[in-house]
């Protein structure tokens, strides 16, 4: 058990029965997709998810031991330059317990919330190498077997994951398969005593594919459907390198996060037990996006804390470079790209812990969505603002001597994985057409049924918007939530979100 595991373990036993619990309201799991029905849940949203003085102070007991490792033990030129973690590195972050982060305590791990794992990100994303190795293995990797898995797969598998002993890879992309994750040809062919599977296929640009002793596998299998007929689908597997035909090919030579390691991982008879499905023979798609939709949120912590990072280090050079005189703090167009960096990370950093504080809510919330919208926006804003703190710097941010373009090379992928921001667009507005055509389906029912209370109800509401309606959905006025100096800015919010969802359901009319 790690240090800071210890550590933990001594702080939350002081703590009363209970405290750690996120101060929120009820469960509500549409708060996006309500958005689409041109309405807002506000309760979701105010007041701001916030966390007992406990929590707080528990947080803070361990993110001090875990800053000073990355300040005074990670060299992140040499591993830019090196194109590899040093191995005295991956061993202070296993003595941290930081592969176990979110790992249960009763499996080894430090059992974080999210909100507590979102606060993490921010530290850890200084070094984008180690951010990726880290989240390949845990918001990804090992993620499977802790939301789908057994008792009997956690029981074996998390407490070695956990402590590092074991690194987990999470194997999806093949040569013919990307963001077309469905069209995958590795295959597992179950053996005629129904006890294995022998696995047999290919895949690229695996996260720690060199390193992982346990890997997440999606294969196809043929399964026979309830009227007979066989059909091929998607089944998650958990794999160790243990059972041989494993193997790996050299590590990518990337533009960024190049320290981490990213390889081809080969399959070749690899016999897998039927114990070692992950949920059901046939239902490895939706295990697949259930991991994926359940990582993204912490995107955008982690692109907060790299842009204050950012922010701090141009700041110390705008305020002691002169130009014409003039600190170039002093400039308009400066001033100007440093509000932008502000504003980018304060909405980065609120997307991110209202998702987190949704997601820490008892039971099992589907913030699928709203995790979509921390990605797409927290990744394009990051890019923005290391080009434009780059722009700060002029020539010196170009040199290798300095960490700035590093810190460029390194936030271009964050637009790439974990689905690209042109899939997740589609997904975030399918996914909400979907919710508001199921609702808009049900009131047609009702009114063929002979609902006059329904159809009157749409009546009304179309007249009133031919007069120009007056938007209130609460934000603002005597019961209002939003602040008063943010009368205006609520006013068009509320405005913004009704229209939006009458929009959508004028598309969906046209269907």
């Amino acid at each position: 058990m790690s240090g800071l595991s210890l550590l933990l373990r001594a702080a939350r036993a002081a703590f009363p029965a209970g405290a750690r619990q996120l101060r929120t309201g009820g469960l509500r799991s549409a708060y996006a997709k309500e958005l689409f029905l041109g309405k807002m849940w506000k309760e979701e949203v105010f007041p701001y998810p916030e966390i007992s003085n406990e929590e707080l102070e528990e947080i803070n007991q361990f993110v001090g031991p875990v800053e000073k490792f990355f300040s005074e033990e990670v060299d992140s030129k040499k591993i830019d330059q090196d194109a590899k973690i040093p191995p005295e590195t991956l061993k202070g972050l296993k003595n941290l317990g930081l592969f176990g982060m979110q790992i249960p305590e009763e499996y080894g791990g430090l059992g974080l919330s999210n909100t507590m794992y979102a606060r993490l990100g921010e530290i850890i994303s200084l070094d984008g190498s180690v951010a990726v190795t880290l989240a390949a293995h845990q918001a990804i990797g090992l993620k499977g077997i802790l939301i789908a898995g057994t008792d009997e797969q956690k029981a074996k598998y998390l407490p070695k994951l956990a402590s590092g002993e074991h690194i987990a890879a999470f194997c999806l992309t093949e040569p013919g398969s990307g963001s077309d994750a469905a069209s995958i040809q590795t295959r597992a062919t179950m053996s005629e005593d129904g006890k294995s599977f022998l696995l047999n296929g290919s895949k690229i640009w695996i996260s720690n594919g060199g390193l992982a002793d346990i890997f997440t596998v999606f294969a196809r299998t043929e399964i026979v459907d309830n009227d007979g007929a066989k059909k091929d689908k998607i089944t998650a597997l958990i794999v160790e390198r243990a059972f041989g035909g494993v193997t790996n090919g050299k590590p990518e030579d990337k533009l960024g996060i190049r320290g981490s390691n990213t390889c081809e991982v080969h399959f070749e008879n690899t016999k897998v037990p039927v114990e070692n499905v992950i949920g059901e023979i046939g239902g490895g798609f939706k295990v697949a996006m259930n991991i994926l939709n359940s990582g993204r949120f912490s995107m955008g912590s982690a692109s907060a804390g790299l842009i204050k990072k950012l922010i701090e280090m141009t700041a110390e050079y705008a305020c002691t470079r002169k130009q014409f005189n003039k600190k170039l703090s002093d400039f308009g167009l400066i001033q100007e790209k440093f509000t932008l960096m502000a504003v980018k990370a304060y909405v980065m950093e609120s997307m991110a812990y209202l998702t987190a504080g949704m997601m820490d809510r008892p039971g099992v919330p589907d913030c699928s969505v709203e995790a979509a919208m921390v990605k797409v926006f927290s990744s394009e804003g990051a890019w923005i603002c290391v080009s434009e703190a780059l722009q700060v710097l002029g020539g010196l941010g170009y040199m290798k001597d300095y960490p700035y373009e590093r810190y460029l090379r390194d936030s271009r992928i964050l637009l790439i994985f974990e689905g690209t921001n042109e899939i997740l667009r589609m997904y975030i507005a399918l996914t909400g057409m979907q919710y508001a055509g199921k609702i808009l389906t049900g009131k047609i029912k009702e009114i063929k049924k002979g609902n006059v209370g329904v159809a009157l109800e749409i009546f009304v509401n179309k007249f009133r918007d031919s007069l120009g309606r007056k938007v209130d959905l609460g934000l603002v006025g005597e019961a209002g939530v939003a602040h008063p100096s943010l009368e205006e800015s609520s006013k068009k919010l509320e405005e913004n979100i009704y229209y939006f969802g009458t929009t959508v359901e004028g598309l969906l009319r046209r269907l």
